[in-house]
């Protein structure tokens, strides 16, 4: 019977009835609908969270269904956008959740729209400039957020409470965030399920208010060496921290800090120019890619991506050919380079 859909999670005392009341007044901002974006909203949508917003600037393409789970070969066949198809399977689960799905790419124009009726956001997002982003907003908003994100076999997670743990810029000079990517080293159906177990747990108890349970240390795994290992990080949180610091000066809401696209004049081409600054390590970035498909001197780096030629630069730039469409291009930049 429909009034018994919870039961089983209302049996469960740290949420019981009153927690699940809250669970239904509450909504939920996902920053992506790939592989933890999809393993994310199901778990959030059966759980009864009254409100979901999920936010995608992709496609369905036939890759993603070894692991993005709410989609078809049929989403596929037709190219439907990740967050319309999400948002039809999703509603198909639980008809008393209200899903919204956005088609668009992020920037902090319309995250400052959605964040002022958002109670949590979670990462499901394929790149740093994007989590950056999101961090300093949440600090700014004052949202929790959880971040994820998994490669090859290998997972992370970490919660984020504004004000009382260390956000995402004071953890990036300590801990190891890595930087492969699916697209470049793959990634296998288990870890993202691993990943998104620990980030929909976490949800669960930001959203029936049982703070004092929240993990609070940075997880990090590996599911086919066997290795578990989670991270004190209370220590790392930052007084100076330009994003959570006691005079914070928000950094990646600035132009400045944002990666800079545009299309080439007269050519099939598009240049992007991170908006984080400094040099790429081209050796590096080599040593990530497959090397057939790789050309290497002195000044660049060529890689043939999906059909495009990717050429990057020393000093961080990178052209992408075959394309005059920004958005594509900032997809295939990112499942490179992930951050």
């Amino acid at each position: 019977m429909k009034e018994d859909r919870y039961s089983r999670q209302t049996l469960f005392k740290p949420i019981g009835e009153a927690g699940q009341e809250r669970l239904a007044q509450k909504h939920v901002l996902i920053v992506g609908a790939g592989a933890l974006g999809t393993g994310i909203a199901e778990p959030l949508v059966r759980a009864g969270v009254g409100k979901i917003t999920i936010v995608d600037r992709d496609y369905v393409e036939w890759s993603n269904l070894q692991r993005q789970q709410l989609y078809s070969e049929r989403d596929a066949e037709k190219r439907f956008p990740k967050a319309i198809a999400a948002k039809r399977r999703l509603e198909e689960i639980n008809s008393e959740v209200s899903i919204e799905a956005k088609v668009q790419d992020m920037q902090r124009e319309e995250f400052e729209q959605l964040l002022p009726d958002v109670d949590l956001m979670m990462d499901a997002t394929d790149n740093f400039e994007t989590r950056l982003l999101m961090n300093d907003l949440a600090q700014k908003f004052l949202t929790p957020w959880i971040y994820g994100a998994c490669v090859g076999s290998h997972g992370m997670s970490y919660t984020i409470m504004p004000k009382e743990m260390p956000c995402l810029n004071c953890l990036m000079e300590t801990v190891p965030m890595g930087g492969a990517t699916c697209d470049t080293v793959g990634v296998i159906g288990p870890v993202v399920q691993m990943v998104c177990a620990h980030q929909v747990a976490e949800a669960l108890k930001i959203l029936v208010g049982d703070f004092g349970s929240l993990h609070r240390k940075f997880i990090t795994f590996d599911l086919w060496d066997h290795r578990y290992s989670g991270i004190s990080v209370s220590q790392l949180k930052r007084s100076d921290c330009p994003s959570c610091g006691e005079d914070p000066s928000y950094p990646f809401l600035s132009y400045e800090n944002r990666s800079k696209s545009a299309v080439l004049c007269g050519r099939d081409t598009v240049q992007i120019r991170p908006g984080l600054k400094g040099n790429r390590d081209l050796d590096e970035l080599r040593q990530r890619l497959p090397d057939h498909l790789v050309e290497q001197n002195a000044f660049l780096l060529s890689y043939e991506h999906h059909g495009h030629r990717m050429v990057f630069f020393s000093d961080g730039r990178v052209f992408i050919h075959g394309t005059k469409d920004i958005v594509k291009a900032k997809s295939l930049y990112h499942s490179v380079v992930g951050g």
